[in-house]
């Protein structure tokens, strides 16, 4: 029979993996807590097999044996201050901002400029199949943000009418940075309109190679004919020519600088 440490680390397993726990801060923190639970190596490779594409949830389990769990946890909160500042300094008065899906590293330091008096907007996308730019547009929205959800096929639409262009990132890589699928073509349309694409992100999502996580086709269409086929990719690649900088607590940094700061 399993012991409880061991049935709490299964079920922190199950709802990353479903999704129940989301956004890599959030999953970064509860890997954090399941491995202090029982810091082994096959709960280690237990919690990294749940989402592939999160090397934020790595290179967390990895500082836990330098920092410790006290020192590690807190590193979140010390580099969202960090980075709320950058963004609030980059924010000008009565833009708008497009963002996708959900990021809290995004959706906290546009609260802090808004707590700051920034006067702004937000147009950002529904996010299929999962919706999870809703959650992004609800948190905004509860903190007094004006905030418009646009389906997103009408992405270009909001693109073409914002200023700024925050993305999240669930992997910062050399040649580029791994977001949720849409954000390559988005970047692409802010680029070719001259909207600069900024990447808001924790340092600790670094990585030198990730394998993008394609999820099952029943979160896009349940019960669809067995003749048709469904594919449903999850992440895919910005390229490095279409990101204006990377916002993290090492600063406001371009993609090579940042490489180089962060190894």
């Amino acid at each position: 029979m399993k012991d409880k440490k061991e049935l709490k680390i299964n079920k922190i397993v199950d709802n990353i993996k479903k999704l129940k726990i989301q956004g890599a801060r959030s999953i970064a923190k509860a890997a954090l807590y399941a491995f202090s639970l029982k810091p082994t190596k096959e709960t280690k490779l237990k919690l990294m097999k749940a989402r592939v594409t999160e090397p934020m949830l790595v290179n967390t389990l990895e500082n836990y044996k330098k920092l410790g769990y006290k020192k590690t946890l807190q590193h979140f909160e010390e580099s969202q201050n960090k980075i709320n500042l950058l963004v609030y300094k980059l924010i000008k008065n009565n833009a708008i901002i497009f963002t996708h899906c959900h990021s809290t590293n995004v959706v906290n330091s546009l609260i802090y400029a808004k707590k700051k008096g920034k006067k702004f907007e937000v147009y950002n996308t529904e996010t299929r199949p999962l919706y999870q730019g809703r959650i992004t547009a609800k948190q905004l929205g509860k903190a007094g943000i004006k905030v418009t959800t646009f389906i997103d096929s009408a992405a270009r639409i909001a693109i073409k009418k914002a200023n700024l262009v925050f993305f999240g990132a669930d992997a910062i890589l050399k040649k580029g940075v791994v977001n949720k699928i849409g954000s390559g073509m988005f970047a692409e349309i802010a680029y070719d309109n001259k909207i600069p694409v900024y990447i808001v992100a924790d340092s600790w999502k670094y990585a030198n190679k990730v394998k993008l996580e394609e999820r099952d086709f029943k979160e896009v269409w349940k019960n669809a004919p067995r003749e048709i086929k469904l594919r449903n990719p999850s992440f895919e690649l910005i390229e490095k020519k279409y990101i204006k900088a990377i916002i993290s607590e090492l600063g406001i940094l371009s993609l090579p600088d940042f490489i180089k700061k962060v190894k």
